[in-house]
C-alpha cells in the first residue's frame, strides 16, 4: 500500500481547494490561468483548477517522468516534490500547486550530469522497466534530505509508499544506500535548480 501520509496530503489538498476554486475562479467549470514553478522555471498554463497535477505536468508541461500507475495514491509512481514534501501528484489538484515549487525527476540532473541518486540506480540495477523509477528516486532524495545517513530499515520505511514489481527491491535499497555513502543529500536551494529533461533515470 502507498504511504498513508502522502494519501492524506493529496486528499487534504482536494478538500482545501474546494472553496478556493469557487471564489478565485468565477467559471468553476472552465479552464483558468495557472502559474506554477516547476524545476525552478515559471510555467503559465491553462488548466481546469481541479485537474490532477500529474496530468498537467505530463500533458501541459511535457514532463513525462511522473508516471500514471494506480491513479489512487497507492503506488508512488507519480511522486513529485512540492515545496520539499513528497506527494502523489495523482491526488493533488493543480490549483493546490499554485505558488508552490514543484520538483520532478527531470529537475534533478544538472545539464548532462546525472544526480548521484540517478547514477546509483543505474549502477546498482535499481532501474528496470522504468515505471516506478522516477518516483523511487524522488522518494529516496526526499529521504536523504532529512536523513543523510539512513539505516537500511529507514530506507525501507522511506520507500514504503513506492511499489516496484520488477527488482524485488534489493537493488533499489542497495542504490539508495550507495547514494547515501556518496553524500546524496540535497540542500533546499539545490533542488530548485532546473535540470535536463530525463524521464526515467
Amino acid at each position: 500500500m502507498g504511504s498513508p501520509q502522502r494519501r492524506r496530503l493529496g486528499r487534504q489538498a482536494e478538500a482545501e481547494v474546494g472553496d478556493r476554486t469557487m471564489t478565485d475562479f468565477s467559471a468553476s467549470h472552465g479552464k483558468a490561468e495557472i502559474l506554477l514553478t516547476v524545476n525552478g522555471e515559471p510555467k503559465q498554463i491553462r488548466a481546469y483548477p481541479m485537474e490532477r497535477l500529474l496530468d498537467v505536468l505530463r500533458l501541459e508541461c511535457g514532463l513525462t517522468g511522473a508516471k500514471e500507475g494506480c491513479g489512487e495514491g497507492e503506488c508512488g509512481s507519480c511522486s513529485v516534490l512540492m515545496d520539499g514534501v513528497l506527494v502523489n501528484s495523482c491526488l493533488v489538484p493543480v490549483l493546490q500547486a499554485v505558488g508552490a515549487s514543484i520538483v520532478t525527476v527531470e529537475g534533478l540532473a544538472v545539464g548532462d550530469a546525472l544526480h548521484v541518486m540517478q547514477e546509483a540506480f543505474l549502477e546498482c540495477g535499481g532501474a528496470q522497466c522504468g515505471i516506478c523509477t522516477p518516483g523511487m528516486i524522488l522518494a529516496a532524495v526526499h529521504l536523504l534530505n532529512g536523513k543523510p545517513e539512513p539505516s537500511m530499515d529507514e530506507i525501507r520505511e522511506g520507500l514504503s509508499g513506492n511499489l516496484c514489481r520488477c527488482t524485488g527491491y534489493s537493488q533499489i535499497l542497495e542504490a539508495v544506500a550507495e547514494a547515501a555513502r556518496r553524500g546524496s543529500s540535497l540542500s533546499r536551494s539545490s533542488i530548485q535548480r532546473t535540470g535536463s529533461m530525463r524521464t526515467t533515470v
